[in-house]
């Protein structure tokens, strides 16, 4: 809560505008926050815990608790995209300086995509589900009738249009999270590559090779990242139908060689370490979310992100 504060005070000002309350200032409601995160707790039992623990906020000069209403503003206020930038600037720029980042010139950077759920639903429910043979949402004394083929897909979509996705890129040798895009919708990974690389190139020089599975394939991605960025993609030629024709694009052309003679397993075998990341999210926070709006559900998602990192930097 302490670290949160004090690098919340070098991204946020004191208050969001002169005529505030003065209250609580925007750094130390983020500490808050981060604190909510971190305990997988709601807005009222936030609110319940930090008036039970007085020497918390004395540590980051609150007199009192602050409000349930006063945290759920603060969150739609203080987690807008440019700010979530410049924090993982701010993360970036100290894990350089304590060179955990200089194993970015030998091991890969990891791009790869998360989904959550929507609301939170108990091992015990889905377990009685599976049993009973019920869809989502349906009474237990209420057996349901088969649905037909089309009732299926509608549904299917439905929930895949609702889907909160969270793209990462993460660097493998300390499992920081140097860039973050959140979506509503399990749409294609494709469009996310640049911006991930990008912004991971641009926070950490010393990347040297991405490695990224099929849903980001395409001779686009590869040529943004070695002719633009200077970066050594590996990214397996499989989107699209099965066929044994060579691609036609020249980077896609390599991988698809080099995978069939395996020349890029070990580095390509370091994008588990993606994988170790969402589930150390998904361990740490809980694999739902509590928020109803999209909105609000793709900020979710990335003060999720922000506080991976700073748990990473307190345990350094």
């Amino acid at each position: 809560m302490r670290d949160a504060h004090r690098l919340a005070s070098r991204i946020w000002p004191t208050y969001s505008d002169p005529s505030s309350r003065r209250d609580f200032t925007l750094p130390q409601l983020f500490a808050c926050l981060v604190v909510r995160e971190m305990l997988k707790l709601s807005y009222r039992k936030t609110e319940a815990l930090l008036r039970d623990t007085p020497n918390w906020l004395s540590e980051i000069g609150m007199s009192r608790a602050p409000d349930h209403n006063t945290l759920w503003r603060a969150f739609g206020q203080l987690l807008m995209l440019r700010k979530v930038n410049s924090m993982l600037d701010l993360l970036a720029n100290l894990f350089a300086d304590e060179q955990l980042l200089v194993q970015l010139s030998n091991k890969p950077l990891t791009i790869d995509s998360t989904c959550f759920e929507r609301r939170h639903r108990s091992r015990h429910y889905d377990r009685v589900c599976r049993k009973m043979k019920l869809d989502d949402g349906q009474k237990y004394a209420n057996r349901p009738v088969k649905p037909t083929p089309e009732e299926v897909n509608r549904s299917r979509s439905h929930k895949v249009r609702q889907l909160p996705k969270l793209a990462l890129a993460v660097a493998s040798g300390c499992h920081l999270i140097l860039a973050a895009r959140a979506h509503i919708g399990n749409g294609s990974d494709q469009p996310d590559f640049e911006p991930l690389l990008y912004h991971s190139w641009r926070r950490a020089p010393r990347v040297s090779t991405v490695v990224a599975d099929a849903g980001y394939d395409s001779e686009q991605n590869h040529r943004i990242a070695r002719l633009d960025m200077g970066v050594r993609s590996i990214i397996p030629a499989r989107i699209g139908r099965p066929t044994t024709k060579q691609p036609l694009g020249r980077y896609r052309r390599l991988m698809k060689q080099r995978f069939a003679s395996q020349a890029d397993r070990k580095r390509y075998g370091q994008r588990a370490q993606s994988e170790t990341v969402n589930s150390m999210m998904k361990r740490n926070f809980g694999d739902a979310l509590r928020s109803v709006l999209p909105k609000r559900r793709k900020q979710e998602m990335l003060l999720r992100s922000l506080t991976h990192d700073l748990l990473l930097w307190c345990a350094r």
